[in-house]
């Protein structure tokens, strides 16, 4: 009876110990659940403060852009007490405006066409084959994207000169094409890397001929990539300032450069910039709109 007795007290102790640890367990869940509330109630803050200051010079752009120069410069308003479009109607009504914004757009998509074109047969080799300094070639064009536009400003400008190519759309599309292109080759040829070689010789053993397949098969296979160096490329372009400067004058002058000349006799026209910096602010929105999955896969990627 005695060990039956020793038995059953281990057993109650045992019961015992495993209800008192469950308890612990449980009460420290609960403060951990409760520390994790308590902490939940602030996560929000860095997120909401970033996004405050990032919005806050845009909403302070747009704000100027519908005010007149007079209230800008008199007082600090949090809105347009006079609100006026005055701003936006000089733009699309002033040739000298307006056209900024057409020679930009003309050799941006000119710029992004030239470069992609370039890039694809490029990565594709980078990707595919093994050759003598391919890696130091490879390096070769990653540093002239590293170089700032400043150093070529003045050979691209003498060039240009002895070949009458200044202030044409042309002359800008090519100059970009210096640093657009290493930076799409980068790009896709990452996004090429990662479709297997076996897609290659199964197109060829059914017959099709390089052209046919790259473009049929291969491209749409690396649609998101086409995608990103597109954007990177357009981007570049559209807020480059000193190579489209020093190669336009007055035909070919991008808004860029235009919006740098907004001083009259009575100073600097506030409101007018201002709407010329929202209206050049939309063309970029559009386009990460649009290939807004395609960065993010390059993202995933890391290609971007």
């Amino acid at each position: 009876m005695s060990g039956a007795n020793e038995r059953a007290d281990r057993v109650s102790e045992t019961t015992a110990a495993g209800k008192l640890a469950s308890t612990l367990s449980q009460d420290q869940v609960a403060r951990l659940m409760r520390k994790r509330g308590e902490e939940s109630h602030w996560w929000w803050i860095v997120p909401t403060v970033y996004i405050i200051v990032l919005l806050l010079p845009i909403y302070w752009l747009i704000n100027m852009s519908f005010k007149t120069n007079a209230e800008i410069v008199s007082s600090l308003t949090l809105y347009p007490h006079q609100p006026t479009i005055a701003n936006y109607v000089t733009i699309f009504t002033d040739a000298s405006w307006y056209s900024g914004y057409i020679n930009s757009i003309t050799y941006v998509v000119m710029n992004m066409v030239i470069s992609v074109a370039a890039a694809l047969p490029a990565a594709y080799a980078f990707s595919r084959y093994r050759f003598l300094g391919d890696k130091h070639l490879f390096f070769w064009l990653l540093t002239n994207r590293m170089a700032p536009p400043a150093v070529f400003a003045l050979p691209f400008f003498q060039l240009y000169s002895a070949f009458g190519l200044i202030d044409t759309h042309i002359a800008v599309a090519l100059a970009h094409c210096l640093f657009n292109v290493p930076l799409a080759v980068w790009i896709l040829e990452g996004f090429m890397s990662g479709v297997p070689k076996e897609i290659d010789e199964t197109a060829y053993i059914d017959g099709y001929s390089f052209p046919r397949f790259f473009v049929r098969i291969f491209m749409p296979l690396i649609a998101s990539g086409i995608g990103v160096a597109c954007f990177f490329c357009f981007m570049f372009s559209w807020v480059e300032l000193l190579i489209a400067r020093t190669l336009t004058t007055t035909d070919a002058k991008p808004i860029a450069a235009t919006m740098t000349r907004t001083v009259s006799a009575a100073g600097m026209d506030w409101g007018l910039l201002a709407a010329a910096g929202v209206l050049t602010l939309i063309p970029g929105a559009l386009v990460i709109w649009f290939v807004r999955n395609y960065i993010a896969k390059g993202f995933a990627l890391g290609r971007v």
